[in-house]
Parts: structure tokens; sequence; C-alpha cells
């Protein structure tokens, strides 16, 4: 195999382990009381405490109307209140409940646990290996953009 054959197969090699994994981490939502979208906003409340609803959209690149879908949801659930800004009424914060927070600390560690397993085909020196390649071909996908 020559080398620009050798790196179309990476790339498809790439896209195709990118998929499964995916579909692993999708399948595994679909046995929780939350999905991806939900998860996302209450991992980034649970990591960095209560965030301005406008906020979260762009944090977790996400359109507003949805935000709002999903705040209601999470709401409905106990997992999260509003809680409006003393000192801008036009701002509002979600906020994560204790109930919430449980199920996070609950969810996380079965989150790590999968990761881990999909892991587990790599030893520690692949691994980083791994992070240090990818990094570069996205860092080097990511400077071709501008």
């Amino acid at each position: 195999m020559n080398e620009k054959e050798a790196r179309i197969n990476a790339f498809t090699v790439f896209i195709k382990s990118s998929q499964s994994v995916q579909k692993l981490i999708k399948q595994d939502f679909l046995k929780k009381e939350i999905n991806l979208n939900e998860y996302a906003v209450m991992e980034l409340l649970y990591h960095k405490g209560d965030q301005p609803i406008q906020a979260i959209g762009k944090k977790i690149l996400m359109g507003g109307g949805s935000i709002t879908y999903v705040i209601d949801k999470l709401e409905k659930k106990k997992f999260l209140y509003r809680r409006k800004c003393p000192e801008d009424r036009r701002v509002m914060f979600a906020c994560m409940t204790d109930e919430g927070r449980a199920y996070m600390d609950k969810r996380v560690t079965e989150q790590e646990a999968l990761i881990n397993t999909i892991f587990d085909e790599w030893n520690d020196d692949e691994v980083e290996d791994a992070i240090q390649l990818l990094k570069r071909i996205g860092m080097h996908a990511e400077s071709l953009l501008k």
C-alpha cells in the first residue's frame, strides 16, 4: 500500500472506529433515564456548577430553543431547577438539584466504566500514543479551517 492509500485507509478506519464507539455510547444511553443532550447539560452543571441558561447552548453546541426544551425535560425529572439572577432579571440560571447530583454521581461512574472497557483493548502506552496522535491530527484539521 502506498502512502496515499495508507492515509485514506487510516481515515476510513478512524471514522468507522469513531462511529462504532458512538453507537455503543448511544446504545448505553437508551437504557438510561436521560438522553445525550440532557446528559450534556447535566454534565456541564455537574462539573462547572450553576450556569446561565443562555450560555449553556454555546458551551455544549446546542441551539437556544433546544436548550429550553432540554431544561424543561430535566426540570420535570427533578434533576434541575431555574433560579433568577439577583443582579440581572433577564438572566436565568440552571441549577442542579440534590436528586440530579446523586443521579450524576452514579451516571458518571457508569460512563467512566464503559469508557475504560472500550479502551481495555490498548495498554497504557498505546492510550498515551493515541492521545498524542489524535491531538495532532485534530489540531492540524483545525488549522486547515482557518
